[in-house]
């Protein structure tokens, strides 16, 4: 939330500048206050795990959040009961009128596959053109973050040589942004995938801030200027509260199947898979959402139908 302060008060200017929100007299008198509305493409097979850990990081705000739950119709899910998404999801054609002050969209376990050859692809497409005018900022996640930066900017995915699959060490590469107020200058995030984007594209797209990196893995939050599309290359929003078990039980999974997978890296003392993992990234995964949450309400206007006048940094 915004703190009110006075109009001359000294300090207001340099908390501008570290990115806190403050509103003055007037504004707060004249302020109109409605509840923020969220609309989350849900693309994982297993849905209601990240039902739960979605609802938990957004839940934690003293903001009042309306939640809508999407799912694309041009894929079949085998994972989730049709009668439950029947009852607790829309479809595109069923909101494709209503306007969101934020939307997520999240990563899905297809990111082997080119991008064309996915089955709901065109439909992927309908998001992000409908995106533009309908929610006024967007988070992407893992394979979402990189089919987003594919549709807008060109921005290509490659294999990487071995699986990325461990907690990381990432360093902040813009102070105060308001995305990542409270950070360290350093945080760790989950990251379990076999690709990654190009890295120098996105330092040749203008229209792109990067947010964050590391030497060893490369780019790991963009964002645009006018903060209406994110991308996040990792699960700061996935596994929060359960990803001790889920690395672990993928790992074990693996490596009783005989696979090529190596103990997560940074995730068990010592790399001792008989311990108890580390768990260092649940505040950076809360501080990132309550951030995110600041910067709709604050940002979106109070009419929502007014976003569509409100263009985003394109192509």
């Amino acid at each position: 939330m915004p703190i009110k302060i006075a109009d001359g008060l000294s300090a207001k200017e340099k908390l501008h500048e570290e990115g806190i929100f403050t509103i003055d007299k007037g504004m707060a008198l004249h302020q109109d206050i409605r509840p923020l509305r969220i609309l989350i493409l849900n693309l994982m097979p297993l849905k209601k795990p990240t039902e739960l850990q979605l609802l938990r990081l957004l839940g934690d705000s003293p903001l009042q959040v309306e939640v809508d739950f999407c799912h694309t119709e041009t894929h079949e899910s085998t994972h989730t009961d049709p009668s439950y998404l029947e009852e607790n999801y829309y479809v595109f054609d069923e909101i494709k009128d209503n306007y969101y002050d934020g939307l997520i969209i999240t990563g899905a376990p297809v990111e082997q596959i080119p991008f064309e050859s996915v089955d709901y692809w065109p439909e992927m497409k309908t998001y992000f053109e409908w995106a533009k005018t309908h929610a006024f900022s967007t988070l992407h996640f893992c394979w979402g973050a990189q089919a987003a930066l594919y549709y807008y900017y060109g921005i290509e995915k490659r294999l990487l040589p071995a699986k990325l699959f461990g907690i990381f060490e990432y360093q902040l590469t813009q102070k105060h942004h308001p995305l990542l107020r409270g950070f360290d200058d350093r945080y760790f995030i989950p990251q379990s995938r076999h690709t990654a984007i190009n890295d120098i594209q996105v330092y040749n797209t203008p229209q792109l801030d990067i947010l964050s990196r590391s030497v060893e893995n490369g780019i790991n939050i963009i964002g645009t200027p006018d903060h209406r599309r994110f991308f996040v290359l990792g699960q700061v929003f996935f596994f929060i509260l359960q990803v001790e078990i889920i690395l672990e039980e993928e790992y074990l999974r693996d490596k009783k199947k005989g696979l090529p997978i190596a103990v997560p890296k940074n995730y068990y003392p010592n790399d001792n898979d008989t311990k108890r993992p580390y768990f260092t990234w649940c505040s950076y995964a809360h501080l990132f959402y309550h951030n995110w949450l600041n910067i709709v309400y604050q940002e979106t206007p109070y009419d929502l139908q007014a976003i569509a006048k409100v263009h985003p940094c394109a192509h």
